[in-house]
C-alpha cells in the first residue's frame, strides 16, 4: 500500500515555500503545535485536512501524497511526448498528454520508461491501404502476455487492449510517423519507431 502523508514530507514542502509552522497552521485554521506534532511523527493530519494542506502547498492531493509537485513539461500537448501509466494491481492503463500525478488501487503510479523493443520479439508490422497492422507471436499465457498495443503520433493515439489466450494483434488507421508501444506484464513497456511506410515484411522485436 502507498504511505500516508508523512511528517517529513510536510516539513520538506513547508520549508521549500519558506513557511513557518505557524504560517502553515494559520492557513489551515489549526495550531502550530499540531503542525509540529505532524513533523516530529507524534501525530498525523486528519484526512479532511489533506485538501487544504495541498492547497497551501499549491499542489493536488495526489501530488501531496506522492511527496512532490509534478511539472508538466509537455504544455504544447505534443502526444509524441506523452506518458503511460500501468497499475500493477488491476492492470488499469492511463494515457496522459504530459507527466501527471496518477494513482490507482491506492498506489502512486510512476510514468513508465519505455525500452527499445529487443530483436527477439517476433512482431510483424504491415502498412497497407491506409492502415497499420501489428501482430506478435509473443506468449499470451495467463502468467506472461502482452496487455496492449498503442500507436502514437504527434496528434493521434490508438489503443488496443489485449488479454491472455487471445491473438496479440491490432489494426489502426495509419497516421504517419509515430511510435508503436507494446506492454508485457513481465518485461514492461517497449517501443518501436514507425519512421515511414515500410514494405510488408516481418520486423523482429521481443520475446
Amino acid at each position: 500500500m502507498s504511505k500516508y502523508l508523512t511528517g517529513e514530507t510536510i516539513q520538506t514542502l513547508r520549508e521549500s515555500l519558506g513557511l513557518t509552522q505557524k504560517q502553515l497552521a494559520d492557513q489551515l485554521g489549526i495550531t502550530d503545535k499540531a503542525v509540529s506534532k505532524w513533523e516530529t511523527g507524534r501525530g498525523l493530519p486528519d484526512i479532511t485536512l489533506l485538501p487544504p494542506i495541498a492547497d497551501a502547498f499549491h499542489m493536488s492531493v495526489a501530488e501531496l501524497l506522492a511527496g512532490e509537485k509534478v511539472i508538466n513539461k509537455n504544455k504544447a500537448g505534443n502526444l509524441s511526448r506523452a506518458c503511460l501509466y500501468v497499475c500493477p494491481v488491476c492492470g488499469n492503463t492511463i494515457f496522459s498528454a504530459g507527466e501527471a500525478a496518477i494513482s490507482c488501487c491506492g498506489i502512486s503510479l510512476p510514468s513508465l520508461e519505455p525500452e527499445e523493443v529487443p530483436e527477439e520479439l517476433d512482431l510483424t508490422i504491415e502498412i497497407e491501404d491506409g492502415e497499420i497492422y501489428i501482430r506478435s507471436d509473443h506468449p499470451m499465457a495467463k502468467d506472461h502476455f502482452l496487455s496492449f498495443f498503442a500507436y502514437v503520433t504527434t496528434d493521434h493515439v490508438f489503443f488496443r487492449k489485449l488479454y491472455p489466450e487471445q491473438v496479440a494483434e491490432a489494426r489502426f488507421p495509419y497516421k504517419g510517423l509515430g511510435t508503436l508501444y507494446a506492454f508485457c506484464n513481465k518485461q514492461g513497456l517497449m517501443r518501436q519507431k514507425i519512421k515511414a511506410i515500410p514494405r510488408t515484411r516481418p520486423i523482429q522485436l521481443l520475446v
